[in-house]
């Protein structure tokens, strides 16, 4: 049986590129470049890739950056838009869980959700981050985002709302997950429903899996779309946290 986000992003590639939180792209790359200190011989592996705005991005600014992803129509369209550059970047179809690579990237990024946090249980995400540090070499970093704990515990205690998004949502205090409907108009412009299944994490779960991971430092902060900033500091209100990590 296929998971929820396998489902969604059978068909979900040429819209997915054109939805609101995918705006900030060059904003992002800008960060991840001055995380890099500029240093174009470094290798990056971008997980969850989907239709490759990030890898491309980088790829223009003349990275060399390899693209993961389960999705073999999101790749497909990376691709595509790749190739309509002249650009050369290796998209390759792997489950995040079980990468083929060992201490062969020097960076690897997972932003906006990308596979990382959306498995279905907590020791699949786990083994994401176990699989993506055994892909890192040492020193190696790690740039993800992920959905923020204290968002929905903030807006549900402190201000007595839902903390679920969606018509039809619930927010599970004990495993920290949303189940919520998720309603889209795919690629062939047919209206499908689905249900998601998100973790959300606080950041001391963050700092605590990592560390077991071997990073030697973690530091967690506020993101903003287009706008990643070590200066700027989580708080409740955001969404998803930004996450570096160095071993």
């Amino acid at each position: 049986m296929k998971q929820w986000y396998e489902k969604l992003f059978e068909s979900y590639a040429e819209r997915y590129d054109q939805e609101t939180f995918t705006q900030g792209t060059k904003g992002e790359c800008d960060f991840i470049e001055e995380e890099l200190g500029y240093d174009k011989s470094l290798k990056i592996i971008d997980i969850g890739c989907g239709t490759g705005r990030h890898a491309i991005e980088l790829a223009r600014r003349g990275y060399s950056v390899t693209g993961v992803d389960l999705s073999e129509a999101q790749l497909n369209r990376a691709r595509k838009k790749a190739a309509k550059e002249n650009l050369q970047v290796e998209f390759v179809r792997h489950d995040a869980r079980h990468l083929p690579f060992e201490s062969q990237y020097d960076v690897a990024i997972m932003l906006c959700d990308g596979a990382f946090p959306l498995m279905e249980t907590d020791q699949k995400n786990f083994d994401i981050l176990r699989s993506v540090t055994k892909a890192l070499k040492r020193p190696g970093k790690l740039i993800l985002t992920s959905l923020c704990g204290l968002y929905p515990l903030f807006r549900m205690c402190d201000r007595g709302q839902e903390a679920g998004r969606g018509e039809k949502s619930h927010f599970d205090f004990i495993t920290m997950r949303e189940h919520r409907v998720l309603r889209y108009i795919d690629d062939e412009g047919n209206e499908q429903q689905i249900t998601a299944n998100e973790r959300y994490y606080m950041p001391s779960e963050i700092i605590w899996l990592l560390k077991s991971l071997g990073y030697e430092k973690v530091d967690v902060r506020g993101a903003t779309l287009g706008a990643f900033s070590r200066e700027e500091p989580l708080t409740p209100e955001h969404f998803e946290m930004l996450v570096i990590a160095e071993k």
